[in-house]
């Protein structure tokens, strides 16, 4: 055994004390997959190793080298998110899909945090994103029915899976919680709460710390929460909503203050989804000194793409809130070392 005073995940005894948390995945694993196929969505697998690791200013990727059969490499990322092969398939035709696969994301680690995780995507064409409301509650009571609770719980929290989540709109909650008004003077508000802000700090780093100080550690507590109309700035990947322009398509479940998922109405513009790629590569630029490469493919198959809503949920961090497990490690059959 190591010189560290913690023992490895194979350690007989850390797998005793975690084979409860393991045997509720599979069982949580199972019932998921079982509901979304009674929905008529078709389960694919999508390729970890992609041109482009997605274009989202703070995800960080793992990078890697492919080699040709004459030697020359090339660039290549692990995905930290199935979402453009998933779209490239619903260009190809197909018209309700899932999956539940491995994603990576660099310089990630903590109690909800793993630099290899399970993410759940899922796709509908033709669906309002209001549908992913639904799905996400229904997912919620299929996950708790399998662990065979009635109550998601996180550090001291508990959340209720079977009741109707709470809808909240991102300008209601900061007008709740923070007593800001999201369309007004952002930064004056912000200090004027007591928000600690930078000279150089964009409105979205303004937007992001209301959001983490604020919002977020109030969401979900005794039911879920559905945060939903994301400012347009703030939802890369989603269509603006035709009531308002100036909010777009997009949500997020939180259970117990825990961010569950991320789903959106699809952005199908292709001039435009470039022009958010471009703009999020430069904000990378500036805060990382580094950038990713625009999946090309990828724009040329959203022109065929049909519209659509789509999510993504944290599989681990369901089964965490499910199980009662208190870090990501012990839901993990294999832990990253």
């Amino acid at each position: 055994m190591s010189a560290s005073s913690e023992s490895p995940w194979w350690d007989p005894r850390k797998r005793r004390d975690r084979q409860p948390f393991l045997a509720a995945r599979g069982r949580i694993t199972r019932a998921v997959r079982a509901w979304l196929e009674a929905e008529g969505l078709v389960e694919v697998e999508t390729a970890g190793l992609q041109v482009s690791p997605g274009n989202e200013a703070h995800l960080h990727a793992f990078a890697t080298q492919a080699l040709t059969t004459d030697g020359q490499a090339r660039p290549m990322y692990l995905h930290t998110s199935p979402e453009f092969a998933c779209k490239k398939l619903l260009a190809s035709g197909e018209p309700a899909i899932f999956t539940v696969g491995k994603v990576w994301r660099n310089r990630e680690r903590g109690p909800l945090h793993h630099p290899e995780f399970t993410m759940l995507e899922w796709y509908r064409t033709g669906a309002a994103y209001e549908v992913l409301m639904d799905d996400c509650a229904a997912l919620m009571r299929r996950a708790a029915e399998a662990a065979g609770t009635t109550t998601f719980t996180w550090r001291g929290s508990a959340s209720d899976p079977f009741a109707e989540p709470e809808r909240l709109t991102v300008a209601e909650a900061f007008e709740r919680h923070a007593g800001i008004d999201l369309f007004g003077d952002l930064p004056a508000q912000a200090r004027a709460r007591g928000i600690r802000l930078a000279e150089d700090d964009t409105w979205a780093d303004v937007f992001s710390r209301v959001i983490v100080e604020k919002v977020e550690p109030n969401l979900g507590h005794g039911r879920p929460t559905i945060l939903c109309e994301y400012p347009v700035s703030e939802a890369a990947l989603a269509r603006p909503k035709p009531s308002d322009p100036r909010v777009a398509e997009r949500f997020e479940l939180y259970a117990c203050g825990v961010e569950l998922a991320n789903c959106f109405g699809e952005l199908t513009d292709v001039a435009e989804q470039r022009r958010r790629f471009e703009i999020e590569m430069a904000e990378k630029q500036r805060l990382y000194g580094e950038t990713y490469p625009i999946d090309e493919d990828f724009l040329d198959a959203l022109a065929l793409m049909p519209p659509a809503s789509g999510g993504a949920l944290g599989f681990d961090r369901l089964v965490i809130l499910a199980t009662g497990a208190t870090r990501i490690e012990q839901v993990l059959w294999t832990p990253v070392a």
